[in-house]
């Protein structure tokens, strides 16, 4: 399976730390699962279907397989995309209706320097989907691409293609006033922890393809190796690093930090670990009312992850670590999203059916509660965030679904959850 920095930084992941620093405990890498996991037996279970549907099981072949990312939502219509599978197995862009009419629009890889690999949720932009490929292009450093509902797709901008560009966009766009802004996970000026290729960057794009580098990670108190997509408030970006920071040693357990669309960085918060805080955001932030809500993929009492909440000025809090309960999730990579007030997520492991993942609720206040565990069949460990939609909530499991492929457990899903 790929791991970071070779052909795979898409696929977080605790091997990253492996290679720098050791991981420690037990925590698994998202990016090789079913090489974690294969001695549990997978259990089909499914919820009423009042309560949870499986809209879609991926297969390999022309479908697609292995969807990292979450979706959207355009006039009642879903689209995401798949990191592998299609007819080049270098991943898809899909529809998908809400009663569960799956149809590929796009097959990446299939022609000279088109993006391969994508990672991250797509984006509308009047009408028009943008998104991210983590490698392809001219380069194979990734790319921006944009597409049509219809099919049509093209690449705006291969990275590596400037002095100091990024490399691997595994994190998706964000679109402010009509310009688009993302990060690299490396590319940048050359630091001390990837051996000069670059800690990763924050660019801006404009729907044309002209690409500018605001800021370049350092690697030290800045942070290194973003993954998730920015989030923008009152004018300003906020974002997290998978390392860096002032805390854990050498490695670094990650930051939230801003950034001005002048490119102007300070980081916010810098993750310390032990039982009192988190280590590795993987995931965004969602702002509610004015303080930012997240999760870490580990740390906090039980090593599990958490989830945190800090103020645009920097006052950090741990609300809920995961892991304190014999059904809990663990290990969260993917962001939450605010309905109504209460905060909904997934975990990548953890739950009472296999250990193949939640998804959850959480209040602003910390009290959280398992909706629903996967059990193999149903999906297995959902890598991205959701959706709402009219009051149900929609997004993809990484594996799981059909048996057809990865190991048996399947190609993955697209569910429907309503609370």
């Amino acid at each position: 399976m790929n791991t970071i920095g070779i052909r795979g930084y898409a696929l977080s992941s605790c091997v990253a730390v492996a290679m720098l620093a050791g991981c420690g405990g037990s925590q698994p890498s998202i990016g090789a699962p079913e090489a974690m996991r294969q001695s549990v037996r997978i259990v089909d279970r499914m919820a009423p279907a009042s309560a949870y549907e499986v809209l879609h099981r991926f297969g390999r072949g022309s479908d697609g397989s292995e969807p990292e990312a979450g979706l959207i939502n355009v006039n009642g219509t879903l689209y995401g995309t798949t990191t592998l599978g299609g007819s080049s197995h270098e991943g898809t862009v899909f529809s998908i209706t809400t009663t569960g009419k799956e149809k590929v629009l796009h097959s990446f890889g299939g022609r000279s320097q088109d993006g391969t690999e994508p990672a991250a949720a797509l984006i509308d932009v009047n009408g028009t989907l943008y998104g991210t490929t983590s490698y392809g292009g001219m380069n194979d450093d990734g790319t921006v691409f944009s597409i049509m509902t219809t099919g049509t797709e093209k690449v705006l901008y291969s990275f590596g293609s400037a002095s100091k560009d990024g490399k691997y966009p595994a994190a998706g766009l964000i679109d402010v006033n009509g310009m688009l802004y993302g990060m690299t996970g490396s590319g940048g000026s050359g630091c001390t922890k990837s051996s000069g290729s670059g800690c990763g960057t924050v660019f801006s794009i404009t729907t044309r393809g002209a690409e500018k580098v605001l800021y370049r990670f350092r690697a030290g108190s800045d942070g290194y190796w973003p993954k998730a997509r920015l989030i923008s408030v009152k004018g300003t970006l906020y974002g997290t690093t998978t390392y860096g920071g002032g805390g854990c040693g050498r490695v670094g357990c990650g930051t939230v930090f801003s950034v001005t669309r002048t490119g102007t960085e300070q980081v916010l918060h810098s993750f310390r670990g032990g039982s009192a805080d988190g280590v590795k955001p993987l995931a965004g932030l969602v702002d509610v009312d004015g303080t930012l809500y997240g999760t870490t993929f580990s740390g906090g009492a039980n090593g599990y992850g958490t989830v945190i909440s800090v103020t645009t000025t920097g006052r950090e809090k741990l609300l809920y670590s995961f892991g304190s309960g014999s059904e809990d999730g663990e290990y969260p990579e993917a962001g939450l999203i605010n309905v109504n007030g209460t905060l909904y997520g997934t975990t990548a492991y953890g739950g009472t059916s296999g250990d193949y993942g939640t998804v959850l609720s959480v209040t602003t206040t910390g009290t959280e509660k398992v909706l629903y565990s996967f059990g193999g069949g149903d999906g297995a460990y959902p890598l991205a965030g959701l959706i709402n939609v009219n009051g149900t909530l929609y997004g993809t499991t990484y594996t799981g679904g059909s048996f057809s492929c990865f190991h048996h457990l399947g190609c993955g899903t697209v569910f429907a959850l309503t609370p």
